[in-house]
């Protein structure tokens, strides 16, 4: 599991994926979430916007993220 770390109090689902290297673009990004291939805590998440705070974990493409700060 990786572990990334933001400076702010929360980040967008769709940023995270692209800061973590997840994905290449946002427009990828925006369509593994809408096609529900990316899990927030555990449950599929179909909102880019979603607000991912430290202590979440993300998981897509058998990768997972922990979110700290």
């Amino acid at each position: 599991m990786n572990v990334i770390k933001i400076n702010t109090p929360y980040i967008k689902l769709g940023q995270l994926l692209k800061l973590a290297g997840m994905v290449d673009s946002g427009s990828y990004a925006k369509l593994v979430i809408a096609n529900e291939m990316v899990q927030v805590n555990g449950e599929v998440e179909i909102r880019r916007g979603r607000k991912i705070y430290p202590g979440d974990e993300v998981n897509f493409n058998n990768e997972k993220i922990k979110i700290s700060d």
